[in-house]
């Protein structure tokens, strides 16, 4: 009964920890509206009621986005899209407790931990509305715990080993980053962890025969990382310095390498861990974990680590800590034309990790702790909850708009204002796909523009200012007469279009900060 009563406790927290996802009609991820769009494309490339045949085509090689997009595609034959990204986004959110509590487990820890990451599960880079490489992220983990079964299982070594392989080639497929972790965090693993066997073996082939299902495991992964790499490094890049989403010089040049300071990542480090909400309510969250954690040590300290592991043993979970921490301070924050946001998006793998290594606590004092983290999943559900409501109600301006665009429009998105009263991140950024998707139709900025996109366009882009994120770069002369519809937020139209706006266009609806304009 009282195991029982323990994964009761444990479901009721992950039920928690998913219900943000579930309470309001629009989601605060700045990136969301073009994924939403492009999955759209994937799976009605071929609907003639669209302009998805005349403008896109499927890219048909090896992508780091391909996981994502084709995975919410499978589920919208049976779901509506939106409904289908959340239970995406729901297995994202429990699953990166439930592969840690499966990492627990292989070193013989207990589980209760893992509860801790809920809160970590959202932060920066769900608020940017990286979803490909928040999803590797439960994968990465998992591989970990696979090697580790994979080694330490003489039962079922090989039976551990192939799900490694299908696993970690899973996690290529999402985001190459959480790859980039593994080529570290698994070579650790192998050097402290023993197998069996090694007791009373002599001989480097004798101790290397019982890790070759864990060793023949990775193979897989590697060679299609290392495929990738090729062709992904094998492609000219865009050379133009200074401009916005291309290369500024050689790939690992010091001209193409943005970097922030050891000063700066520190500052941030425990800041982009719940950074969604401006009135910074999210953060009360992260401070009851850090809370209940800081029992778990001291208890640990004081009555003892009851893992049972040895010193070298002890030290995998701290080791894994510190290469996602190094990876955090060590790496660039931009690889210009190739990867941004690069080093920022480890501190949340590193923070998931710590909660994971605490002491392993005395039977007797797991309960409580238990029920200490899945309260801290319920301040989650309650804090995010009413947050995620209140972005709802400002993003309903999306809904009105929508109403008055016709099918098959040609969206321009003129974001002057991308800001919202509500969360901190730039969440309208993207909404001139909210309106393209809507209506089937295609707006200025795609992510079908880039290489990681599972997507391209069939003939030459629509041309557009150089960079989202400068609409005050738009020239009506030269770019406008691509479209037919116009989302302005920030500004008012007049502004933008001047005595056009009584002659070719026209203001045919107006919601909260945004304004749709179409030609007459």
């Amino acid at each position: 009964m009282s195991a029982r009563t323990d994964r009761l406790i444990y479901t009721a927290a992950l039920v928690l920890g998913v219900l943000p996802l579930w309470v309001s009609s629009h989601l605060p991820m700045v990136d969301l509206p073009q994924h939403l769009h492009l999955i759209s494309v994937l799976h009605r490339l071929d609907d003639p009621t669209t302009l998805y045949p005349q403008i896109f085509t499927a890219r048909h090689e090896l992508t780091p986005y391909l996981g994502y997009y084709y995975a919410v595609s499978v589920l919208n034959w049976l779901l509506p899209l939106d409904l289908a990204n959340r239970l995406f986004l729901s297995a994202y959110v429990v699953g990166l407790p439930l592969s840690l509590a499966f990492l627990l487990r292989a070193l013989g820890r207990p589980t209760w931990p893992s509860l801790l990451a809920l809160p970590l599960a959202y932060g920066d880079n769900f608020g940017w509305g990286f979803v490909n490489y928040l999803a590797a992220l439960p994968l990465a983990v998992l591989c970990c715990g696979l090697f580790v079964r994979a080694l330490t299982d003489t039962g079922r070594r090989r039976s551990w080993a192939i799900g490694l392989a299908v696993a970690l080639a899973a996690v290529l497929l999402f985001h190459v980053q959480a790859f980039a972790f593994l080529g570290l965090g698994l070579p650790w693993l192998l050097l402290t962890t023993s197998v069996p066997e090694d007791a009373g073996t002599r001989g480097l082939l004798a101790r290397l025969r019982p890790r070759l299902p864990a060793l023949l495991g990775v193979v897989p992964g590697v060679a299609l990382f290392l495929s990738w790499v090729v062709l992904r490094l094998g492609q000219p890049s865009e050379v133009e310095t200074g401009a916005p989403w291309k290369a500024w010089g050689p790939m690992l040049s010091p001209q193409n390498l943005a970097w922030k300071s050891f000063e700066q990542n520190r500052a941030e480090l425990l800041a982009v861990l719940a950074n969604l909400l401006r009135d910074g309510s999210d953060r009360w969250p992260l401070y009851a974990v850090g809370l209940v954690a800081a029992c778990a040590l001291v208890l640990g300290v004081v009555r003892g680590d009851s893992s049972g592991e040895s010193f070298v043993a002890r030290l995998r979970l701290p080791g894994l800590v510190l290469i996602a921490l190094g990876l955090y301070f060590l790496l660039p924050f931009d690889i210009r034309g190739y990867i941004y946001y690069l080093n920022t998006r480890y501190a949340q793998l590193a923070a998931a990790l710590a909660v994971a290594s605490l002491p392993a606590a005395r039977p007797s004092l797991r309960r409580p702790l238990l029920w200490a983290s899945t309260a801290c999943a319920l301040l989650l559900a309650l804090v995010l909850g009413r947050g995620f409501r209140a972005f709802s109600r400002e993003a309903s301006e999306w809904d009105a708009l929508v109403e008055a665009t016709a099918r098959k429009p040609r969206v321009m998105g003129l974001i002057f204002d991308a800001g919202s009263r509500v969360v901190h991140h730039p969440v309208f950024l993207h909404s001139a796909a909210e309106l393209a998707r809507a209506r089937g139709g295609s707006t200025n900025f795609s992510f079908a523009l880039t290489p990681h996109s599972p997507l391209r366009y069939r003939g030459t882009p629509p041309p557009t200012f150089p960079s989202e994120w400068r609409p005050h770069d738009f020239d009506y002369a030269t770019q406008g007469s691509a479209y037919d519809h116009f989302l302005v937020r920030g500004v008012h139209p007049s502004r933008i279009f001047g005595a056009r706006l009584q002659q070719e266009l026209a203001v045919a609806a107006q919601a909260g900060d945004s304004w749709l304009v179409r030609r007459r």
